[in-house]
């Protein structure tokens, strides 16, 4: 924490507590029941990060880039793609949150947090590229899920169609065809129940 936590800290951690409050968006314009916050999806993808065996990888890196990268969030809310907001918009308004926010902190802070973010918005290491990855992979398992809890299998197909072929990372497609494969068989019992 700070040293003498300044006095930005309380404020930067209020509205980083907003994260708990801000649903994703995904799910609410599908009507899923108790949506999770963004926080809760940053959770599980700093969590992915942290049991990645992968050892080309800067772990620690990786899961600083999750808890950082929806950070703007608790600001600008949770923008989905349905929205049809343009992506220079989406960055600019998500930009100006960043800087917001980062002002709360110290100087070394504020310039570790907000290059963590750039790093991640220009995809610019391996590292970037996982995070976005885990991004997408956390949001089909949570897919999954809800289609689980609700017992409807195959609502949210285009989750999954959204992510179709963005993965490469070698333990990504691993999880994610494991994902799949559970999901399937779902499926299928769902649409030959008494077989």
């Amino acid at each position: 924490m700070a040293a003498g936590g300044g006095a930005g800290l309380l404020p930067f951690l209020r509205l980083l507590g907003q994260l708990k409050r801000v649903p994703r968006t995904g799910w609410v314009y599908r009507n899923v029941a108790n949506p999770e916050s963004v926080s809760d999806h940053m959770y599980r993808m700093a969590m992915m990060a942290l049991v990645t065996e992968d050892k080309s990888l800067n772990k620690d890196r990786c899961i600083r880039l999750a808890l950082v990268h929806d950070m703007a969030e608790c600001i600008v809310g949770d923008i989905a793609p349905a929205d049809n907001i343009p992506k220079e918009e989406k960055h600019r308004r998500e930009e100006a949150a960043m800087q917001q926010l980062t002002q709360l902190l110290s100087e070394d802070l504020r310039k570790e947090i907000y290059e963590l973010w750039e790093e991640y918005e220009n995809q610019s290491t391996a590292e970037a590229k996982f995070v976005k990855q885990l991004d997408q992979c956390e949001m089909i398992l949570q897919a999954f899920e809800y289609e689980e809890l609700e017992n409807t299998p195959g609502r949210l197909q285009d989750f999954f169609n959204s992510t179709a072929g963005k993965f490469v990372h070698p333990e990504i497609l691993q999880l994610v065809s494991l994902i799949n494969t559970e999901r399937k068989k779902r499926i299928a019992a769902a649409s030959h129940p008494h077989s």
